[in-house]
């Protein structure tokens, strides 16, 4: 080689190593710590930087320390999560482009009920359900959670539960039986429960209707909680998440009115007491309506809280007091030739005009979140809760003959009912090598008592079902009975239960996730009848008589074991295992005794997926669901099966644009009874109440009008396949299509919207009940308004 031509390489390689260190120290970085409210350096917070089409994450040191390098310069959005403490975020951290920025961020403690808001373009896989309770984000928890929030409730005109829910894939309005008064709901086929800030509502057999008071987001686990939740429910969880004190003053109110004699109000106020770190919030709602087929309801409620912040500690008390008041229709419309009848209008009523669903219910609940040192936080958790439950409905039965409805009865029920329920949580954040634990601990003890007060009457025919009447016009002249063919009876029903539980997130690396988890439980329940029902008897023919106390001890273990791995930004594949118990805890299912609990196992697999900054949005799984001694109603009956339900389902966001976005779920499944004692021609049938298939779509288009000012088009349809009503599969509701479209404005500071919920007036049913299906609404028109100022929703 020349000299010459070596002088020139070596030339050319000086200059390209000088480019790259000159570009390099042209570079950005930012930097900085993370502290807990006092100060102290959190150790393993989860760090996430989201700006210029990428995400970068890393998890802070042993001092706190965290570290972002070779960005360009620009605007970025800084998002920190501890377990046990608040969400950070900042979408105005701006780098310039040859400079280090240091930003400390100093983060506050959290209940384990304290919302979370997610706006903007933070990524929706970054939300932290508190029902995962490890402060874990949505793309690290390897089973399917959705988070339905408020906005998106709101826009869909939402008032209800039942009506929010739509929104996340498998889940169905109805169950085995559905009287009208109360919330029931399914997931992939099996009944699942509501929880109120992670703390149960009971069983659904007679729940209660649920508003959108107060509610942020509604949290949604598929399949059971197991160690979690302890007596696990069989389809999922649904957990309302309510708002929490801000010190920031704010307030506001809303007010609706639509069809059937709808008049709805809520109004709130949250602020700052003047002392220091004691807040208060105050959620208020008065709502009456005739409603649809004349089944009048009403609700009010009222929820303070108050909120007190320390330099170590959150406490929470939340007061929740409702007055609930609803029309039972279990008959719905007749089944003529194995469907409900079509030659009588919607408005044809084959139930008892009298008859009530009405409840009264007092609820205290109370958290404490205390940071013990840097790597324990506390949670200390209580409620109890009080209902005085009446009821006076129709039996779920009867038999047509020629044009007759014979064997027609009604019921009349007085439940009163205590629930007590405390948990001890403590989180550990740890190293063991290489590998990040957050460990969640805890026990739980709870009690639970239920007075069953009730006896059944027999009622006249209805002569001809093809122009009804209803002869009975009062109760004075009905005898209600207490014997073997009026399933009455009066029973002090108690249950205690105590449990030790353990769940442990594990980051193996920045990409491979583990989740374990194991609970042992200690479960007595006791059956205490208070009067002689003639022909009550066991499985076994033993009667039931006073005073003898009819008891049973379980010691269940339910487990649960799951992966994540991140195989790209925005990737995670996950497999879960899962296997949960449920105690029969429900004075429906007591006419034979204390019940054994029902038990069961799933499989899941599936991915979720964030792409292009969020425009698209995805969770698919599969699932493989297997329980045990299920209970159902069939026409007041009950009875226990076996049940199995596999198949798949996938939700999906998306922003097609700035101002267009679309929101779609679908589930498809096939479900069959593996075994049914009590009828085994019903082995191999699907079973009563579970469809094939669910779809449902909403979408919106945002109009700007110049300033803040906006109009929101939105609209959507729901889809459900046929459903049948008994264990044999003769009698069915039919599939069914409903659209609902709805204009959302905001203009000179006031928010407003106008909806018409099932635009092409479709008849469908609901609910496949043993005698008829429960009717769906006719079409339907809301309006309404609403104002805030200051802090709050």
């Amino acid at each position: 080689m020349s000299s010459h031509r070596f002088k020139s390489n070596l030339f050319a390689c000086i200059v390209v190593i000088l480019s790259t260190l000159a570009a390099a120290a042209q570079s950005a970085s930012l930097h900085g710590t993370v502290l807990d409210p006092v100060g102290a350096s959190i150790h393993g917070a989860h760090v996430s930087l989201t700006g210029h089409g990428s995400r970068q994450t890393t998890t802070t040191d042993v001092t706190g320390a965290y570290g972002f390098t070779a960005l360009q310069g620009g605007s970025y959005t800084l998002t920190v999560e501890a377990a046990g403490f608040g969400r950070y975020e900042n979408s105005s951290i701006h780098v310039a482009a040859d400079k280090s920025l240091d930003w400390r961020v100093q983060l506050g403690l959290e209940s384990a009920s304290q919302s979370i808001t997610v706006q903007g373009d933070v990524e929706a896989l970054e939300q932290v359900p508190t029902l995962g309770k490890t402060g874990t984000i949505l793309q690290d928890i390897p089973q399917s959670v959705s988070v339905i929030g408020h906005g998106l409730s709101e826009q869909q005109g939402d008032l209800v539960l039942q009506d929010t829910v739509r929104n996340a894939s498998g889940v169905i309005q109805g169950g085995t039986d559905g009287f009208g008064f109360a919330d029931r709901f399914q997931i992939r086929g099996l009944e699942a429960r509501i929880f109120n800030d992670g703390f149960s509502d009971g069983d659904e057999r007679n729940g209660i209707p649920h508003s959108l008071n107060g509610v942020e987001r509604v949290e949604i686990l598929e399949g059971p909680g197991s160690s979690l939740f302890g007596s696990g429910p069989p389809g999922g969880t649904i957990n309302l998440v309510h708002y929490t004190p801000s010190p920031k003053f704010g307030t506001g109110a809303q007010f609706q009115a639509g069809s059937f004699g709808l008049f709805s109000g809520t109004a709130y106020l949250t602020g700052g007491t003047g002392l220091q770190g004691l807040d208060y919030r105050i959620d208020g709602m008065a709502e009456h309506q005739d409603g649809f087929r004349s089944l009048a309801a009403a609700d009010y409620e009222l929820r303070p809280v108050l909120g007190l912040t320390s330099s170590h500690n959150v406490l929470l008390l939340a007061f929740d007091g409702r007055d609930l008041q609803a029309t039972p229709d279990p008959a719905g419309l007749l089944y003529v030739n194995h469907t409900p009848i079509t030659t009588v209008g919607r408005d044809a009523k084959y139930s008892t005009p009298f008859s009530f669903g009405d409840q009264t219910i007092g609820r205290f609940t109370g958290s404490d979140v205390w940071q013990a040192a840097p790597f324990v936080t506390v949670n200390n958790r209580l409620s109890y809760m009080y209902r005085n439950l009446a009821i006076l409905r129709n039996g779920d039965g009867g038999t047509i003959v020629g044009t007759a409805l014979t064997g027609r009865q009604l019921r009349t029920q007085h439940d009163t009912l205590n629930d007590f329920d405390y948990e001890a949580e403590p989180v550990f954040s740890f190293h063991i090598g290489s590998v990040h634990n957050t460990l969640l601990t805890g026990f739980e003890a709870q009690h639970q008592s239920v007075v069953a007060n009730r006896a059944t009457a027999d009622l006249p025919n209805i002569v001809n079902i093809f122009a009804p009447v209803i002869p009975e016009t009062s109760r004075n002249s009905l005898t209600f009975l207490r014997d073997a063919t009026h399933s009455g009876f009066l029973d002090h029903l108690n249950a205690t239960y105590e449990g030790l539980y353990a769940t442990d997130q594990l980051d193996l690396t920045s990409r491979w996730k583990l989740r374990i988890g194991g609970r042992q439980d200690w479960w007595q329940t006791a059956l205490s009848p208070q009067v002689n029902v003639a022909g009550r008897s066991l499985g076994n023919g033993q009667l039931i008589e006073p005073p003898n106390t009819y008891t049973r001890n379980d010691t269940p273990f339910s487990w649960n074991v799951g992966t994540v791995y991140r195989i790209l930004p925005g990737v995670s594949p996950f497999f879960g295992v899962a296997h949960s118990n449920l105690v029969n805890f429900n004075s429906e299912a007591t006419q034979n005794g204390v019940e054994a609990p029902e038990n069961g196992t799933q499989y899941e697999a599936g991915v979720k997926v964030a792409a292009l900054n969020d425009r698209i949005l995805v969770t698919a799984a599969a699932f493989h669901v297997m329980r045990n001694n299920v209970f159902s109603l069939v026409s007041d009956i009950p009875v226990f099966n076996d049940q199995l339900t596999q198949g798949g389902e996938g939700n999906v966001e998306l922003a097609l644009s700035h101002h267009w976005k679309l929101n779609a779920n679908a589930t498809g499944m096939h479900a069959s009874l593996t075994d049914n004692p009590s009828n085994p021609a019903a082995t191999g049938r699907r079973p009563q109440g579970v469809p094939d298939r669910i779809v449902n779509l909403w979408t919106s288009y945002e109009l700007p009008l110049g300033g803040q000012d906006t109009i929101t088009l939105a609209g959507g349809f729901t889809n459900r396949s046929s459903m049948f009503a008994d264990l044999l599969n003769t009698n069915s509701i039919p599939s069914y299509t409903t659209a609902d479209v709805v204009a959302n404005f905001h203009v000179h500071g006031w928010t407003g919207a106008f909806g018409v919920r099932n635009l092409t007036d479709t008849r469908y049913f609901t609910a496949a009940n043993g005698a008829g299906g429960f009717v769906g609404e006719s079409r339907s028109y809301f309006g309404k308004v609403q104002f805030r100022f200051g802090a709050g929703r």
